[in-house]
């Protein structure tokens, strides 16, 4: 059975202000192109398909294009809500849906309810696990703890428990939305830590064929039977030495998989620029980045006039200014911003414990104090998505 994994479409996204509907619908083109050049039989689209839990129209209308032209095309379309989307509005109309061939899994009390595709080998049984907020699915799931891992096992135990009782040699697919251990994150991921943890081990996956994962914007593998599609296109200049591409994946009958990346079209380059103003503006190395959506880091130890105007002038396409003056590391008015840089909102918090105690940071009362808080407002991000 040939599979097409895809995820992270984030409809309705824009980049740096710039509107990119147009890219995405033109992504969407290119997917549809590709189930019937390559005689794909299942699309696998593993979460965050809008950017926001209420999406724009225009999103909207291009999502409904798409699953129109999917059907059409006589794929079968297995769907998962994402930590972006709205599981509720993203699941309005499944029933009628399904009877289409746009499988949409987005409640995790089904997840262990599976959509079975049969090809000449026997059944494939695809397990939708939409996002699962720890604190808002524990109790359903009957999950041990409140915790990224915890609840994924949990859901996971009620998957293999379905599997086993199907026909022997049933193949089994995954779709899952989650950060696990071995991937490499980007800055245009929302943070879903959840007790000072964000990864769970690909461990919990395991006995499965394959995995269709989504939340990670770079295309990665894991394992050979976890990857990550990524996202199609780019959402921060973070992504800019990513490839942007979909597993189109063969799954064997005996659960045997063939994986390919199938490049996604690229409305344009990024690129991240770096030095004085003049050097910039001069450098006849940059000449391939004129073209290019650019991320400028002046610098330059005293802020130059207009310096985004000035840019703009070689640079048509410049969308970021950042100003790293070059000054001794002592030196108290270096850049704010570089000091935290890569530093977790957590290790903020005990900095500032710290630096207002006179160096003595919080103890592990107080640590643990300061990981509550911060859950609780991701779970209360979480419940208004819910609710919207």
């Amino acid at each position: 059975m040939r599979l097409l994994h895809t995820s992270d479409w984030h409809l309705g996204r824009s980049f740096h202000r710039v509107g990119l509907l147009d890219a995405q619908a033109a992504y969407l083109d290119h997917l549809v192109a590709t189930v019937r050049e390559r005689d794909v039989d299942a699309v696998l689209v593993a979460g965050d398909v809008y950017d926001r839990a209420v999406p724009p129209l225009a999103a909207v209308e291009l999502f409904d294009r798409a699953l129109h032209r999917l059907a059409d095309a006589g794929v079968q379309t297995v769907m998962i809500s994402g930590n972006h989307d709205s599981a509720r509005r993203l699941g309005v109309g499944a029933g009628l849906m399904g009877r289409a061939g746009i499988h949409l899994r987005t409640d995790p009390a089904g997840c262990a309810t599976p959509v079975v595709l049969s090809d000449t080998h026997g059944d494939v049984a695809f397990y939708g696990l939409p996002y699962l907020e720890p604190a808002l699915v524990r109790d359903e799931l009957k999950a041990e703890m409140a915790g990224h891992e915890a609840v994924l096992a949990a859901a996971m135990r009620r998957v293999r428990t379905d599997l086993a009782g199907r026909a022997a040699g049933t193949r089994s697919v995954v779709l899952a939305h989650a950060f696990v251990a071995g991937g490499e994150p980007s800055d245009s991921e929302r943070d879903i830590t959840v007790g000072g943890v964000a990864a769970v081990p690909s461990g919990v996956f395991d006995g499965i064929d394959y995995v269709a994962l989504g939340h990670l914007h770079g295309c990665q593998t894991v394992t050979e039977r976890v990857r990550y599609s990524g996202s199609p296109l780019a959402y921060s200049f973070s992504e800019v030495d990513h490839r942007k591409t979909m597993w189109l994946i063969d799954l064997g009958p005996g659960g045997e998989i063939g994986a390919e990346r199938l490049d996604c079209p690229v409305p344009r380059g990024l690129a991240r620029i770096r030095g004085r103003l003049d050097e910039l503006l001069d450098d006849p190395a940059l000449v391939r980045h004129e073209e290019s959506w650019v991320e400028a880091t002046l610098t330059d130890p005293v802020r130059p006039p207009e310096p985004m105007a000035q840019l703009a002038g070689r640079f048509p396409h410049v969308l970021s200014l950042l100003f790293e003056p070059d000054r001794a590391p002592e030196d108290p008015l270096a850049s704010y911003a570089q000091r935290l840089k890569g530093r977790s909102d957590q290790q903020i918090a005990e900095d500032f414990v710290a630096h207002v105690r006179g160096g003595a940071g919080p103890d592990e009362r107080e640590r643990t104090v300061l990981v509550g808080a911060f859950d609780d407002v991701r779970v209360d991000d979480g419940v208004k998505e819910v609710a919207r």
